[in-house]
């Protein structure tokens, strides 16, 4: 049987050269390629395609959400398990809704991160152990297939400028990153504006912050 193959996507070098390490250990288990951010995966994956991607939950340029939703509409075989820090619920379904096939939180062991990968590998879905005990209806929501993701105003491309807004880059750097005009960036913010009723960018790097797009 092949290597079961794993690309990690996390925008801390150290996290990913340990988890690397750990999944490396482990017989037929192979970890091919590293990202440090959402955008970055996105290009690796047009070179490579694994079995499953391991992706932070918060990453710069496009988060964890955007981009398992960005996987399975191209990608569709390739499984995803994100990392997170969040023990919310909310953020859980989101996941789930966005195509991922496991949640684990940074605080578990390297033991249950591989059982988790192990677990997904057979067609499972897995959730961390401390998640499980925490919110018991999450799990009777996944055993039934209903995943009740939270109610997003936002299109992708708006939350992803969002984002960007938020991590205090400037509408040229922006319409640079993601290849769009100046004028377009614009209207996104106007947009995002509108449909959240904020009217200061403070406001919206509050409302970024709250719903997980960034961390401070």
């Amino acid at each position: 049987m092949s290597d079961y193959t794993i690309i990690i996507a996390d925008d801390h070098v150290m996290m990913r050269e340990g988890i690397q390490y750990m999944i490396n250990a482990v017989a037929g288990l192979c970890v091919i390629g590293q990202a440090g951010d959402g955008l970055e995966l996105l290009r690796l994956l047009k070179k490579k395609r694994p079995d499953m991607v391991i992706l932070d939950i918060s990453m710069p340029g496009l988060r964890g959400i955007e981009a398992a939703q960005e996987i399975r509409a191209l990608y569709p075989d390739v499984k995803v398990l994100i990392l997170s820090m969040h023990k919310n619920e909310a953020f859980l379904s989101m996941a789930l809704a966005a195509g991922a096939s496991g949640y684990l939180l940074k605080e578990d062991s390297g033991e249950e991160l591989v059982e988790a990968i192990e677990r997904i590998r057979k067609g499972e879905t897995y959730l961390s152990r401390k998640l499980s005990s925490e919110f018991p209806s999450a799990i009777i929501s996944i055993c039934r297939g209903q995943h009740s993701p939270a109610a997003d105003r936002l299109t992708p491309r708006e939350r992803q400028v969002l984002q960007m807004i938020a991590e205090g880059h400037t509408d040229r750097q922006i319409s640079e990153r993601l290849f769009i005009s100046i004028r377009t960036v614009h209207r996104h913010r106007a947009n995002i504006r509108t449909k959240l009723n904020l009217k200061h960018t403070a406001d919206l790097v509050r409302y970024a912050i709250s719903q997980g797009y960034i961390t401070r």
